[in-house]
């Protein structure tokens, strides 16, 4: 904040410091995941460990969603206070939002351990599909040692963010990330110990961010962590949850999604046959989705990164009255997140092998058709769906709360999922419910132009 004026410099300028690093640290959040994949489907439990991956994906995404719907939340409400020169309403959204992380962190790690088989049988996990499953038992027990770590580290990176130190975030994370892909490899490759290997590493590179984190709050910009900061206010945390509900929204959607298409797969993945007449099974499917998914985060990764970017320029602006400011900043994150998802649709379309290649060798006939498949149907409509995330954050920033978590909820929820299951139902093939993906988002990129100029002319 000293560097920069948020109410007078150029907006590129400010998408430029705060969404460079914001992306970075986005990507290289979302690479946590895909790293373990990689290195794990050029393991030996290939194909069966990355299935074992997807079923236990979800759950960290849980741990995710509500990490951002805290640390998002505390952000914005940080952003407007300061805008509206209300120092003491700043302070509290961040020291009430660390108190309501580690609240949360706890509560969910010791309900991973309590109800370990339920949650991945919700997820897809089979026992009968008997090495896929001790696979993911074994990913489950290690990820949920780590989730307090990486709950607090993530929850606070929008707050470091906010305080204008966009570049601290972006090296809190990296150096997390770093480390597990170093020690991906090692564990997995040296040491031989295949998907525990992967878990190890990525709770390890989760400590070192939690770190790193919680050493700048010693030395923020605008903000103070107090004995009166971290008493909970209801009223405090009643916004917090309010204006990170969309973030929220955002990442337990991607949950349904997993979830429903898991589940889906399980059913139909016998009744589906590939072009030399053998049916896909559910291992192949299982571990296709979790890559096509974590393929789709790194390019929501981006587009989220640039949207987060702008989200201190939107708060202040809003709290200052300054709506033709707010305008441009939307004008510009939108018309960047477009080049975004034209470029990753040109390679989902044009390059889906070698996309496919980076997670593993010598895959079957049906495995890389079901992969291509995937990637050009499934994705088919990332354009529409970055437009989507982008302007869901972009409500959020403004402080609609509500038209955020409806936009957010629209896609994922109230489009995609009833879409699947009927196509699913109808055609008993785990390859026509891939269309189900498109339909949602033309729907609801439709309903977003919608609510964003609706809040718009609102604020006039």
């Amino acid at each position: 904040m000293k560097k920069l004026d948020l109410g007078k410099d150029s907006v590129a300028k400010l998408i430029r410091n705060f969404a460079i690093p914001c992306v970075i640290s986005m990507i290289v959040a979302a690479l946590y995941n895909i790293a373990d994949q990689i290195f794990i489907g050029w393991s030996e439990a290939g194909e069966y460990g990355n299935a074992a991956t997807n079923i236990v994906y979800p759950f960290t995404v849980i741990a995710l969603a509500f990490s951002l719907l805290i640390g998002d939340g505390a952000a914005a409400l940080f952003s407007l206070s300061l805008g509206a020169k209300k120092k003491e309403d700043a302070n509290h959204s961040i020291g009430n939002g660390l108190i309501l992380l580690i609240i949360i962190a706890l509560f969910l790690t010791v309900l991973g351990f309590l109800f370990q088989k339920p949650i991945l049988h919700l997820f897809g996990g089979n026992p009968k599909e008997v090495k896929c499953y001790q696979y993911a038992i074994d990913y489950f027990q290690i990820i949920c040692c780590g989730l307090p770590f990486y709950i607090i580290g993530q929850g606070l990176n929008a707050s470091i963010r906010s305080d204008g130190s966009p570049k601290y975030a972006m090296v809190a994370t990296v150096v997390g990330a770093i480390s597990n892909i170093i020690l991906d490899a090692i564990f997995i490759f040296v040491f031989r110990m295949s998907v525990k290997g992967a878990a190890i590493a990525t709770v390890i590179g989760q400590i070192i961010t939690f770190l790193i984190s919680i050493w700048y709050l010693r030395k923020a910009k605008s903000f103070r962590i107090e004995k009166e900061s971290i008493k909970l206010d209801a009223k405090i945390c009643k916004k917090v949850v309010s204006l990170g509900l969309a973030s929220f929204i955002t990442q337990l959607a991607i949950v349904i999604i997993i979830a429903v298409a898991n589940n889906l797969v399980g059913k139909y993945g016998y009744m589906t046959l590939s072009s030399r007449e053998v049916a896909y099974g559910v291992v192949t499917p299982l571990a296709v989705i979790g890559i096509c998914m974590k393929v789709f985060g790194i390019v929501i990764s981006i587009v989220i990164g640039v949207s987060l970017g702008g989200m201190p320029i939107i708060g202040y602006n809003m709290g200052a009255g300054n709506i033709e400011r707010v305008k441009d900043t939307i004008k510009y994150i939108l018309g960047i997140n477009f080049v975004i998802g034209s470029i990753a649709f040109l390679l989902f379309e044009l390059c889906p092998t070698f996309i496919i290649s980076i997670f593993g060798k010598e895959n079957s006939l049906e495995y890389m058709e079901y992969a291509r498949y995937c990637l050009r149907i499934f994705l088919g409509g990332i354009i529409f769906t970055c437009m989507i995330k982008s302007l869901s954050i972009l409500l959020q920033s403004m402080g609609a709360s509500f038209k955020s978590t409806l936009l957010a909820l629209s896609r994922d929820v109230l489009f995609f999922v009833p879409a699947i299951i009927f196509i699913a139902m109808l055609s008993h093939s785990v390859i026509t419910m891939l269309w189900s993906a498109i339909i949602a988002d033309i729907l609801a990129f439709f309903m977003g132009i919608f609510l964003l100029r609706w809040e718009l002319r609102t604020k006039q």
